[in-house]
């Protein structure tokens, strides 16, 4: 199917009318409003030094050597940083909710935990932004498993021992 030479000529007609954005600083900030998926991996509300002290602690735990196995525990450590920065967004996220949701409370527990079942399954469980959140983590949290498995294969190997299966293996059931 071809497109007709009118079309065409609307289409770039309609193109010359658009202009961009507006204002670019209205919403330069959207990919790092949870900095779930900012590529730096410390954002403005925290602090460098943590995850510097971070990755002291797994460096030594799991003692890197040689380029690819320290490329693999930064990869870890950062990956970690943003599983912890997942878990206050989500924890933060279900506050917001459960403080704004419309249900009596009182002192009574057990009305506090019907109340909160009731936010989870009807206000969590129905938005986009639970469920971007729980994909991010799990997102990230592959990211974590995946790099200490490859780690873990190269060290085994280079202590001599059998090297670990890998998390994917490939097999073919095709009858030949």
């Amino acid at each position: 199917m071809t497109t007709s030479t009118q079309k065409i000529e609307a289409n770039r007609k309609n193109a010359k009318k658009s202009t961009g954005p507006k204002n670019t600083s209205l919403v330069r900030l959207n990919a790092i409003k949870h900095g779930l998926l900012s590529k730096d991996t410390v954002i403005q509300s925290e602090s460098k030094k943590e995850l510097q002290e971070l990755g002291k602690r797994l460096r030594m735990e799991l003692a890197p050597q040689g380029e690819l196995e320290i490329i693999l525990v930064d990869r870890i450590v950062s990956s970690i940083w943003r599983m912890k920065r997942a878990i206050r967004v989500e924890r933060d996220y279900i506050q917001a909710e459960f403080n704004d949701c419309k249900y009596n409370y009182n002192d009574n527990e057990r009305e506090d935990i019907e109340a909160w079942n009731n936010v989870a399954t009807k206000e969590l469980g129905n938005t986009n932004t639970w469920l971007n959140l729980t994909r991010y983590e799990t997102a990230i949290e592959r990211q974590i498993y995946k790099a200490l498995h490859e780690l873990m294969r190269i060290q085994s190997a280079h202590k001599g021992d059998k090297p670990l299966l890998p998390l994917a293996v490939d097999v073919d059931v095709s009858k030949d």
